[in-house]
């Protein structure tokens, strides 16, 4: 019993120590060493995808490393129960999809007096017949009730336009005295001879002839 296993034994010394068997398991274990570096490698870059902290994927790799090249398949598997569930660009993606979500909710506009749904462009609720909006008068665009000036053409609404009239004053001291003192019309002074004639004829008829005058002494003939 003993001299057969002593020859299964010599059998099994003489194969493992064979050339072809030798480069094998050499090849085996270095392809084992390869992988676990990798790991390190993998771990290392995930843990960077996954955290903004610079020490995480460090930690990472060391853990891994650690473990051997003969235990460092438990070392993945507890990496991957611990590690952040999400990556940084999904967690982007996520904030953003969420972003452009609130932002389409927001520009649905609502009626502030009835709540109604309505439209951008609408100047008027349908149905509580609410002044949304106005029209600029110089670029005919839609502007807010509360605006103070038009962001399309720069239209100010709060500042007051001149009247035609005192921008179409002339200008200068003498314009000014034309202005101060206008010029009498013609009818007024066409008209004071004639009262003034009035007057005269209306004296001469009103006064009473002279007693002891020389017309009342002449005999009638």
């Amino acid at each position: 019993m003993d001299q057969i296993l002593g020859q299964i034994g010599e059998s099994l010394g003489g194969f493992f120590q064979s050339a072809p068997v030798q480069f094998g398991l050499r090849a085996i274990g270095i392809y084992i060493v390869i992988i676990w570096l990798a790991a390190a490698y993998w771990a290392f870059r995930d843990m960077q995808q996954r955290s903004d902290n610079a020490i995480l994927p460090y930690l990472a790799a060391s853990g891994i490393i650690l473990f051997t090249p003969i235990f460092f398949i438990l070392a993945v598997l507890i990496y991957r129960i611990i590690r952040p569930h999400e990556k940084i660009g999904e967690v982007w993606e996520r904030n953003l999809a969420e972003e452009a979500l609130l932002a389409e909710v927001e520009s649905i506009h609502h009626c502030p007096s009835c709540d109604r749904r309505i439209d951008d462009e609408w100047i008027i609720c349908p149905g509580c017949r609410t002044r949304l909006k106005r029209v600029c008068p110089n670029c005919s665009r839609l502007v807010g009730m509360d605006w103070s000036l038009c962001a399309w053409c720069g239209k100010d609404f709060e500042r007051r336009e001149a009247p035609a009239a005192i921008e179409a004053l002339p200008q200068g001291v003498e314009a000014m005295d034309r202005v101060a003192d206008p010029p009498t019309p013609r009818v007024a002074a066409t008209a004071k001879p004639k009262a003034a004639s009035s007057t005269r004829n209306q004296s001469r008829s009103t006064v009473a002839p002279i007693p002891g005058s020389t017309q009342d002494a002449l005999p009638e003939r």
